[in-house]
Protein backbone atom coordinates (compact mmCIF):
# COMPACT_ATOMS: atom_id res chain seq x y z
CA UNK A 1 0.00 0.00 0.00
CA UNK A 2 1.03 3.73 -1.34
CA UNK A 3 1.96 6.11 1.50
CA UNK A 4 -0.99 8.73 2.19
CA UNK A 5 1.38 10.74 4.55
CA UNK A 6 4.76 10.80 4.11
CA UNK A 7 7.68 13.46 5.74
CA UNK A 8 10.21 15.01 3.61
CA UNK A 9 12.70 18.16 5.14
CA UNK A 10 11.09 18.55 8.17
CA UNK A 11 7.42 18.81 6.83
CA UNK A 12 4.71 16.31 6.76
CA UNK A 13 3.09 15.39 3.13
CA UNK A 14 -0.11 14.13 1.78
CA UNK A 15 -0.16 12.27 -1.17
CA UNK A 16 -3.60 12.26 -2.36
CA UNK A 17 -3.34 10.87 -6.01
CA UNK A 18 -1.38 9.84 -8.99
CA UNK A 19 -3.44 10.89 -11.01
CA UNK A 20 -1.80 14.24 -13.50
CA UNK A 21 -2.20 15.84 -16.91
CA UNK A 22 1.37 16.46 -17.23
CA UNK A 23 4.35 14.40 -17.88
CA UNK A 24 6.95 17.30 -17.59
CA UNK A 25 10.65 16.68 -18.53
CA UNK A 26 11.84 17.13 -14.65
CA UNK A 27 9.20 15.46 -12.93
CA UNK A 28 10.63 13.71 -9.67
CA UNK A 29 8.15 10.46 -10.04
CA UNK A 30 10.91 9.71 -12.57
CA UNK A 31 13.69 9.11 -9.93
CA UNK A 32 12.15 6.50 -8.25
CA UNK A 33 9.05 5.03 -6.20
CA UNK A 34 9.31 7.02 -2.84
CA UNK A 35 10.45 9.85 -1.30
CA UNK A 36 11.43 11.01 1.91
CA UNK A 37 10.19 8.21 4.43
CA UNK A 38 7.66 6.81 1.91
CA UNK A 39 8.80 3.50 0.19
CA UNK A 40 6.09 4.00 -2.28
CA UNK A 41 3.80 6.87 -3.23
CA UNK A 42 2.17 4.52 -6.24
CA UNK A 43 -1.11 4.17 -5.30
CA UNK A 44 -2.62 1.39 -6.90
CA UNK A 45 -5.63 3.28 -6.60
CA UNK A 46 -6.67 6.41 -5.42
CA UNK A 47 -7.35 6.93 -1.57
CA UNK A 48 -10.78 7.59 -0.52
CA UNK A 49 -11.42 10.59 1.83
CA UNK A 50 -12.38 7.86 4.46
CA UNK A 51 -8.78 6.03 4.13
CA UNK A 52 -7.32 9.85 4.02
CA UNK A 53 -8.94 10.82 7.18
CA UNK A 54 -7.82 7.67 8.84
CA UNK A 55 -4.71 8.34 7.72
CA UNK A 56 -4.75 11.81 9.56
CA UNK A 57 -5.81 10.49 12.55
CA UNK A 58 -3.39 8.30 12.81
CA UNK A 59 -0.45 9.64 12.25
CA UNK A 60 1.33 12.46 14.93
CA UNK A 61 1.35 16.18 13.53
CA UNK A 62 2.77 17.39 16.67
CA UNK A 63 6.48 18.12 15.30
CA UNK A 64 4.93 20.23 12.07
CA UNK A 65 3.75 23.46 11.70
CA UNK A 66 2.66 23.05 8.05
CA UNK A 67 0.63 20.13 5.67
CA UNK A 68 2.02 20.03 2.35
CA UNK A 69 -0.63 18.36 -0.42
CA UNK A 70 2.16 17.34 -2.85
CA UNK A 71 2.35 13.48 -3.82
CA UNK A 72 3.24 11.78 -6.67
CA UNK A 73 0.37 13.52 -8.59
CA UNK A 74 -1.91 16.65 -8.94
CA UNK A 75 -3.70 17.22 -5.98
CA UNK A 76 -6.57 18.78 -7.27
CA UNK A 77 -7.19 16.19 -9.44
CA UNK A 78 -9.13 15.07 -6.12
CA UNK A 79 -10.12 18.10 -5.26
CA UNK A 80 -13.37 16.73 -2.92
CA UNK A 81 -11.06 14.66 -1.08
CA UNK A 82 -8.36 17.90 -1.36
CA UNK A 83 -11.10 20.29 0.43
CA UNK A 84 -12.72 17.93 2.65
CA UNK A 85 -9.08 16.60 3.91
CA UNK A 86 -7.59 19.70 4.53
CA UNK A 87 -10.55 21.55 6.18
CA UNK A 88 -9.94 17.75 8.65
CA UNK A 89 -6.72 19.08 9.15
CA UNK A 90 -7.54 22.77 10.24
CA UNK A 91 -10.39 21.81 12.37
CA UNK A 92 -8.27 18.99 13.82
CA UNK A 93 -4.85 20.62 14.60
CA UNK A 94 -5.11 24.12 13.88
CA UNK A 95 -2.51 23.59 10.82
CA UNK A 96 -0.96 25.96 8.01
CA UNK A 97 -2.31 24.33 4.75
CA UNK A 98 -0.12 24.39 1.87
CA UNK A 99 -1.13 23.19 -1.91
CA UNK A 100 1.63 22.84 -4.36
CA UNK A 101 0.08 22.42 -7.66
CA UNK A 102 0.99 22.59 -11.49
CA UNK A 103 -2.12 25.39 -11.41
CA UNK A 104 -4.49 23.16 -13.59
CA UNK A 105 -7.02 22.70 -11.43
CA UNK A 106 -9.90 24.54 -13.43
CA UNK A 107 -8.73 22.45 -16.48
CA UNK A 108 -8.83 19.20 -14.99
CA UNK A 109 -12.21 20.19 -13.15
CA UNK A 110 -14.14 22.14 -16.03
CA UNK A 111 -14.42 24.86 -13.74
CA UNK A 112 -12.70 28.55 -11.49
CA UNK A 113 -11.28 26.34 -8.73
CA UNK A 114 -9.11 29.27 -6.99
CA UNK A 115 -12.48 30.12 -5.01
CA UNK A 116 -13.15 26.76 -3.70
CA UNK A 117 -10.06 26.73 -1.53
CA UNK A 118 -10.68 30.14 -0.31
CA UNK A 119 -10.43 29.71 3.93
CA UNK A 120 -8.67 26.60 3.29
CA UNK A 121 -5.18 27.18 1.78
CA UNK A 122 -3.19 29.06 3.32
CA UNK A 123 -0.27 29.56 0.43
CA UNK A 124 -0.64 27.81 -2.62
CA UNK A 125 3.10 26.90 -4.68
CA UNK A 126 2.31 26.63 -8.67
CA UNK A 127 4.70 25.61 -11.21
CA UNK A 128 5.07 28.66 -14.01
CA UNK A 129 7.30 26.19 -15.43
CA UNK A 130 7.95 28.34 -18.52
CA UNK A 131 7.53 31.75 -20.37
CA UNK A 132 4.97 30.72 -23.04
CA UNK A 133 3.16 28.55 -24.26
CA UNK A 134 5.09 26.58 -26.37
CA UNK A 135 7.94 26.27 -24.28
CA UNK A 136 5.03 25.42 -21.35
CA UNK A 137 4.17 22.83 -23.63
CA UNK A 138 7.67 21.23 -24.62
CA UNK A 139 8.54 21.14 -20.64
CA UNK A 140 5.25 20.06 -19.65
CA UNK A 141 4.02 17.92 -21.98
CA UNK A 142 0.26 18.84 -20.58
CA UNK A 143 -2.60 16.55 -22.08
CA UNK A 144 -4.90 20.17 -22.43
CA UNK A 145 -2.21 21.03 -24.85
CA UNK A 146 -1.78 25.08 -25.56
CA UNK A 147 -4.02 26.39 -23.91
CA UNK A 148 -2.37 25.11 -20.54
CA UNK A 149 -0.23 27.75 -19.71
CA UNK A 150 -2.76 30.44 -20.29
CA UNK A 151 -4.81 28.28 -17.90
CA UNK A 152 -1.78 28.49 -15.29
CA UNK A 153 -1.62 32.34 -15.18
CA UNK A 154 -5.32 32.80 -15.35
CA UNK A 155 -5.78 30.30 -12.00
CA UNK A 156 -2.41 32.11 -10.52
CA UNK A 157 -4.29 35.46 -10.89
CA UNK A 158 -7.24 34.11 -9.29
CA UNK A 159 -5.81 32.18 -6.71
CA UNK A 160 -4.59 36.07 -5.55
CA UNK A 161 -8.00 37.47 -4.70
CA UNK A 162 -8.71 33.98 -2.21
CA UNK A 163 -5.38 32.66 -0.91
CA UNK A 164 -3.02 34.36 1.32
CA UNK A 165 0.47 33.92 -0.12
CA UNK A 166 0.93 32.70 -3.79
CA UNK A 167 3.95 31.53 -5.35
CA UNK A 168 5.29 30.51 -8.59
CA UNK A 169 8.04 27.86 -9.01
CA UNK A 170 10.25 27.39 -12.34
CA UNK A 171 12.72 24.14 -12.53
CA UNK A 172 16.23 24.80 -13.66
CA UNK A 173 15.96 22.85 -16.46
CA UNK A 174 14.70 25.84 -19.09
CA UNK A 175 17.25 28.37 -20.18
CA UNK A 176 18.54 31.42 -18.27
CA UNK A 177 16.84 33.42 -20.85
CA UNK A 178 13.52 31.96 -19.84
CA UNK A 179 13.75 32.07 -16.40
CA UNK A 180 14.06 36.00 -17.01
CA UNK A 181 11.20 36.19 -18.35
CA UNK A 182 9.23 34.24 -16.04
CA UNK A 183 10.94 36.50 -13.59
CA UNK A 184 9.20 39.31 -15.52
CA UNK A 185 5.80 37.72 -15.74
CA UNK A 186 5.87 36.79 -11.75
CA UNK A 187 6.39 40.78 -11.24
CA UNK A 188 3.97 42.03 -13.48
CA UNK A 189 1.32 39.94 -11.35
CA UNK A 190 2.58 40.64 -8.28
CA UNK A 191 3.60 37.05 -7.59
CA UNK A 192 6.85 35.59 -6.13
CA UNK A 193 9.25 33.75 -8.24
CA UNK A 194 11.26 30.44 -6.71
CA UNK A 195 13.78 29.04 -8.95
CA UNK A 196 14.26 24.95 -7.90
CA UNK A 197 17.01 22.99 -8.24
CA UNK A 198 16.76 19.68 -10.91
CA UNK A 199 16.85 16.82 -8.10
CA UNK A 200 18.04 14.47 -10.78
Amino acid sequence: MADIIYTYEGSAYLNITNKCPCSCVFCIRSNGDGLGSAETLWHKKDPTLDEIKAEIDSFDFTPYKEVVFCGYGEPTQALDNLIESAKYLKEKYGLKIRLNSNGLGDLINGKETAKMLSGIVDCISISLNAPDAESYQRVSRSKFGDKSFDAVIKFASDCKKYIPEVKFTVVDVITAEEIEKCKKISSELGIPLRVREWIK
